[in-house]
């Protein structure tokens, strides 16, 4: 029975995403190459929470709905420095990049000790 629940949460997560997908494809040529960078700076660095599912990626692109439909264009809504509207977004939360200093200071203060 547990096996059957996870592939139907995998199955589940699958549609979401291609949902997510469609949505993204139906915006404007330059929100798509805006979101693409967003969302591969987002994995790349973080916040981790994001591999649990689609929510920020999905808020992104539902606040980008509603910029491109009252007309503004997408640098208007991010500003020009995309990785600064990222980091905006992830505030406080803990990224990959945080686990990687804490492992990098772990190992020299191992080392150290010896």
């Amino acid at each position: 029975m547990r096996i059957i629940n996870t592939i139907k949460k995998i199955i589940e997560d699958k549609k979401a995403w291609r949902a997510h997908v469609s949505r993204v494809k139906s915006l404007p040529k330059d929100y798509q190459v805006v979101y693409h960078e967003i969302q591969n700076y987002l994995f790349k660095v973080g916040p981790i929470e994001l591999s649990e599912g689609v929510g920020l990626l999905s808020d992104i692109v539902s606040f980008f709905e509603e910029s491109a439909a009252s007309g503004k264009g997408v640098l208007e809504v991010t500003g020009t420095d995309v990785a600064a509207f990222c980091d905006a977004l992830i505030g406080d939360s803990t990224t990959y990049a945080d686990l990687y200093q804490e492992t990098v200071n772990q190992k020299i203060d191992k080392v150290m000790k010896k």
